[in-house]
């Protein structure tokens, strides 16, 4: 009788199953679960029940078990009397005295679809990823045959017949910014067919030499906008990382600092590292219109997100720098308030 009680009031899926295929007895949570009566459990084959593509499998599991070994965690599918698909975990063990199986299913439904929809969306993020680097690969390597012939014009540029400073200065920034942008188109092929054989230059970076550059990349915008940087590398001078997914973080958290400063105020910046808890840490503290975390806080590194529509861009930046730190191990979150600016955290691997 107790056992009965037990059978009768279990949450879980209990069943008994003959040898032949069928069930001998079911509680009232498989009947409940699946929709169909004793009667109509019983009536037909175990296998009717079972999803289509997992009946061979389901069989194959059931003439293992005949053979008298035990049974845990096999997962299929069952279509209930509504046709509504049901994921079961099964756990059993074979009685070969009374030719009977003792079985137990829990209902897995629920986390099976959320497993299959996590699935669905880390295939469509990969082929996100395959686009961008596509389209990384094919800009980067379309963009050097006409930045090769701006530097070339360069090269045979009489700079003697010039005589304004202002208009000299203009070109020698034309110059350097030309040729820095090659630099990079360079170490961005490196970089994508590495990555694409999964490789990564690991070197030294030195965050002085790296914001030096920046620099120089940025010298007219950082000019024109009459932007204050402040930087202090003296707790940590360097790092082993990916040469050109440094720049790249650099670039884009230092454009992103001076494109959303605050109108009416000059862009500032303050560049420094950390040693938190034994790690690297590179701190990027801007004054400009910063984000409203309650409201866009998950959405900051994601694909295509936009929270300013009063200035260009694509939404691209934060989420490429995002991926390129978590491909090699490290993390990058941000601390932000509206008109208080955003302090983004770079914490390397150990």
């Amino acid at each position: 009788m107790k056992l009965n009680h037990f059978f009768d009031s279990s949450v879980d899926m209990l069943c008994i199953a003959n040898y032949d295929g069928y069930f001998v007895e079911v509680n009232p949570a498989f009947m409940k679960l699946l929709g169909f009566s004793r009667e109509e459990l019983m009536s037909k084959k175990i296998n009717d029940f079972v999803f289509e593509h997992d009946k061979n499998s389901t069989q194959e599991i059931r003439e293992g078990i005949h053979k008298n070994k035990k049974l845990i965690n096999f997962q299929n599918r069952y279509v209930s009397k509504l046709g509504e698909i049901v994921w079961l975990s099964w756990s059993a063990v074979p009685v070969d005295s009374e030719k009977l199986v003792y079985a137990i299913a829990r209902d897995i439904t629920d986390e099976m679809n959320l497993k299959n929809e996590r699935i669905l969306e880390f295939t469509k993020l990969k082929s996100v990823n395959e686009d961008l680097i596509r389209l990384n690969y094919t800009t980067s390597h379309d963009l050097r045959a006409p930045i090769n012939n701006l530097i070339s014009l360069f090269d045979v540029l009489d700079y003697s017949v010039i005589k304004d400073e202002d208009t000299m200065q203009i070109l020698r920034y034309m110059e350097v910014s030309a040729k820095g942008v090659k630099e990079s188109l360079e170490s961005y092929l490196n970089l994508i067919e590495n990555a694409s054989k999964g490789l990564h230059s690991l070197t030294e970076v030195f965050f002085d030499n790296t914001l030096a550059k920046t620099r120089s990349t940025l010298s007219a915008i950082i000019k024109g906008s009459q932007c204050q940087i402040d930087s202090d590398f003296s707790n940590c001078e360097s790092v082993y990382f990916d040469n050109a997914y440094m720049e790249s973080i650099f670039l884009n958290l230092m454009t992103n600092s001076i494109k959303y400063t605050i109108p009416g105020s000059h862009p500032k910046m303050v560049i420094r590292t950390e040693i938190q808890d034994g790690k690297k840490v590179l701190l990027f503290k801007d004054y400009g219109q910063g984000f409203n975390m309650e409201k866009d806080g998950d959405k900051i590194f994601g694909l295509n997100q936009r929270f300013n529509d009063t200035q260009e861009g694509k939404g691209i930046g934060l989420y490429l720098i995002h991926n390129q730190i978590h491909s090699l191990g490290g993390s990058i979150s941000v601390e932000s308030e509206p008109n208080k600016g955003a302090t983004f955290s770079v914490v390397f691997p150990a």
